[in-house]
């Protein structure tokens, strides 16, 4: 059974930091692209950030590009998201995703974790 666990989100001030994870099982981590994406009560899901096998390529939504960071350790099965300089309109549950092949919305995601929720204060 595939699962993605998600941590890390919290409160944070606005121009603050936070690194988001996402620990994978059940599936062949590093035959995965895994990525990010987040919802904002309201709205509709928005993809952010996708890496490839062995974190070869990436691709950021452009209203993420320069200040988040994806990554991922294959040694450890997981996916980071690193976010700087947080905004207000960060806000959202983030969810962590899985799929075959790099991917830049949600139609060839696998399997998505159960979310985050980052919260910035301004």
């Amino acid at each position: 059974q595939v699962q993605l666990v998600e941590s890390g989100g919290g409160l944070v001030q606005a121009g603050g930091s936070l690194r988001l994870s996402c620990a994978a099982s059940g599936l062949p981590f590093h035959n995965y692209a895994m990525g990010w994406f987040r919802q904002a009560p309201g709205k509709e899901r928005e993809f952010l950030a996708t890496i490839g096998w062995s974190g070869g390529a990436t691709y950021y939504a452009g209203s993420v590009s320069g200040r988040f960071t994806i990554s991922r350790d294959d040694s450890k099965n997981t996916v980071y998201l690193q976010m700087n300089s947080l905004k207000p309109e960060d806000t959202a549950v983030y969810y962590c995703a899985a799929a075959p092949s790099l991917f830049r919305d949600d139609r060839p995601v696998t399997a998505w974790g159960q979310g985050t929720q980052v919260t910035v204060s301004s």
